[in-house]
């Protein structure tokens, strides 16, 4: 039975947040694929996870022994998002753009489970598990468009979770989510609604193929 790990970090919820709306469809098929298996999930709006402190940072580089009751305690909320992460058998992210980067949530837990010679380094605890990232966005950042250089998600996260964890990273990209609420995108509101669509399709096909691969 395989296990999902599923993160959302939407400040919005529910079917207000383009992101949640995906993973929501993508896990959705997943259960109904593989009923037996084993769903963690974290909302980091929710229930958002502690930015990393001098003592949590220290104590991943100390010996069990060596940490002082701070950093055993601080340790212990770092191990436990970490021992998540390797028990995963795939993971889901949502990851809306805010101010073109991702959510603060998101990198907290991402500086939680970073963590040379066990998450990364030569030989990383959780290489090769399959990820899916839907990364939405308000606007378009795709190659050719004007605002390119502006897209430091998919970039961030390649280079976290794909360079560094070794992940086997895939994006769903929902664009132009802000066609609908904004007078002025107007004329985009066709292109979103085929982002839209096509995200829903990618997360299903996503999500089948993966219990596929994992079951065979």
């Amino acid at each position: 039975m395989a296990t999902l790990l599923h993160i959302d970090s939407s400040v919005f919820p529910g079917e207000t947040s383009s992101s949640r709306s995906v993973t929501a469809a993508f896990r959705e098929t997943w259960e109904e694929q593989h009923p037996q298996g084993t769903v963690i999930y974290r909302d980091l709006a929710a229930d958002p996870v502690p930015h990393i402190t001098a003592a949590a940072w220290s104590a991943g580089y100390a010996a069990p022994g060596e940490r002082t009751p701070e950093q055993s305690a601080a340790f212990a909320a770092r191990e436990k998002l970490i021992e998540e992460l390797e028990q995963a058998d795939a993971v889901l992210i949502g990851a809306p753009m805010y101010n073109f980067s991702i959510p603060s949530t998101l990198k907290a837990w991402l500086d939680s489970v970073l963590l040379l010679g066990r998450t990364a380094g030569e030989a990383p605890s959780a290489q090769g598990t399959p990820a899916v990232v839907v990364a939405s966005r308000g606007g378009s950042y795709a190659p050719g468009t004007p605002r390119e250089g502006f897209e430091f998600v998919q970039n961030y996260l390649e280079a976290t979770l794909k360079d560094t964890l070794g992940l086997d990273l895939e994006f769903i990209v929902p664009e132009l989510t802000m066609a609908p609420r904004n007078a002025a995108m107007s004329a985009l509101v066709p292109l979103y609604e085929a982002s839209r669509e096509r995200a829903f399709d990618d997360a299903t096909i996503k999500a089948k193929e993966l219990v596929e691969r994992l079951g065979a």
